[in-house]
Parts: structure tokens; sequence; C-alpha cells
């Protein structure tokens, strides 16, 4: 099996590939089709939280203005800051942390909010974009937002730019890949062969490429011959001479996952046979 001669960046495969510069590039030089959505459509859904929020906001100063009637105004006003500061910063945080950047705006225009590396949003992303939104967004009727938006190539409001996050579309239509096949020419070795558990994100590479078929053979060659390079450590022995870095990824991929299905059966074999054993033991022991 050949390997690369010399290692090169994921910019620079991805500029030898001669693919779209907005495609997120992974530290496995992977390139994910993911591309920035419009700007019609953030605005749209920042329009459907917009509504949802100050229906919020209204209703729980409206609330506590009943509740509260016998205070004096000064507590009435600290009531209604605090209220504006719950839904202007920490129910968007909260949402767009537990639902991984889909707000239900977000949910209804098809986008989603990722991280720069395209992973999920996570509390730190979601809470810079909130307080930046208190400024561009509410302050300025988010007048602010739509002209960086617009300006900006990946479509980023200046939350965005501060946390490292961009507004991506979602293709919910999008099949599911086919899955892994064993290269017949491959089942002996990989029935016998060491095979330890890939690190998160080569694993996830490994998996992205041999499913993608969108590339060039330029490009596949150099990205499987990267791949493979970087999984031989985890292997041993190495994969028979001359075995193509793609056949030899899928064999590893393959091996791994039905050693992982095959331990979880036997375990929960193991789980119901003893809770079967301690059901049938006696609730005292006679003296």
């Amino acid at each position: 099996m050949t390997t690369p001669s010399r290692r090169t960046g994921p910019e620079a495969a991805l500029t030898r590939a001669r693919l779209h510069e907005d495609l997120i590039v992974t530290g496995e030089a992977v390139a994910l089709e993911v591309r920035p959505t419009s700007v019609g459509l953030r605005v749209l859904g920042a329009l459907v939280d917009a509504v949802v929020y100050v229906l919020a906001a209204v209703g729980l100063i409206a609330l506590a203005t009943q509740l509260l009637e016998g205070f004096n105004e000064a507590r009435l006003g600290v009531v209604q800051v605090a209220t504006l500061a719950v839904v202007m910063v920490i129910v968007p945080t909260a949402v767009e942390t537990l639902s991984r950047g889909r707000s239900l705006g977000k949910l209804a225009t098809g986008i989603r909010v990722v991280r720069d590396d395209g992973g999920p949003v996570r509390l730190r992303h979601a809470l810079v974009r909130a307080l930046t939104g208190v400024g561009e967004l509410w302050l300025t009727a988010g007048s602010i937002a739509v002209v960086a938006a617009a300006v900006h190539k990946r479509g980023k409001r200046l939350g965005d730019l501060l946390a490292g996050t961009y507004a991506v579309r979602v293709r919910e239509g999008a099949r599911r890949p086919a899955p892994l096949v064993m290269p017949p020419e491959l089942a002996a070795w990989a029935a016998g062969a060491d095979i330890r558990a890939l690190p998160d994100g080569l694993g996830l590479a490994a998996r992205t490429f041999v499913s993608r078929t969108s590339m060039t053979p330029q490009h596949r060659a150099e990205l499987g011959a990267r791949l493979a390079a970087q999984a031989e450590p985890f292997v041993a022995p190495p994969p028979p001479w001359g075995t193509p870095p793609e056949r030899f990824l899928a064999a590893v991929l393959v091996a791994r996952r039905d050693r992982e299905y095959a331990a979880g059966l036997r375990a929960r074999e193991r789980e119901t046979t003893e809770a079967a054993q301690i059901a049938r033991l006696p609730h005292e022991i006679p003296g």
C-alpha cells in the first residue's frame, strides 16, 4: 500500500483539488459538503424566533405585573429588566445549546448554526451569540446583523464572527450513506488482525471519505493515502502489500463495527443471564 511522500495541510489539499473554498476541511483533510445558508433564510428564521421571544417576554412581564401589583415601580422595573435579560440572553443560549444550533426559527427554515470546523455549537458559542445579539439584533432591529451577513462570504453576523460559528443549510432529504461491506480479498486478513479503536476524528473522517462519491480521482487518491497512513499505526499486522488505501480503510471500519456489535451482544447476554440468576436466588438465607 502506498503512502503519501510528503505531508500537506488540509488547505493545500483543498486548493489542489479545486474544491469550493467554503467547504469545511477537517484535520484529516476531508472536505465536508456543508455550505452556508443565504441571508434571506437567516432573516426569516430570525423573524420567527423574534416573534416567539417577544410574545414570551410580553406574557412574562404581564404575569409579573399582576403578581407584583402591590410593589412599587422600582421593583417592577427590576422584574421587567430581568425578564428581558432572560428572554434575550438566557433562553436563546439554552435553546441553541440543547438543540445544537437549531432554534424554532432555524428548524422552520431548515438551517443550523455550527462551529467553523463543522461541529455542534456549545454553551460558550451560544452565549457569545446571544450577548452580541442584544446589540446587533434587538437594539438595532437586526440591521447590523443583516449588513454584516450580506458582506461576509459565509453570511456571518457579528455574533458569529466572535463565537466562531455560522449558519448552514440542513439537507433533510439527503439519503443515508450505504452500509460498508468488507472487501472480500481482505476478509481473511481482517479476521486475524489486531485492530485498535481509531480516534474519533480519524474514524469519522475515514467513514466520510469511504462514503463520498463526489470527488475527483486525484483528490480521492490523495485523501485515501493520507487517511490510510494515519490508520496504519492502529492495525497489526499491516494489510497485504499493494492494498488500495480505500479498500484498507473499508476493511478496518467494517472489522471494528462487527467486533463492537459482537461485544455488545455478548454483554447483553451476560447481563440477561446474571439477572436471571439473581431472580432465582432465595429472598432470605435459612438459619
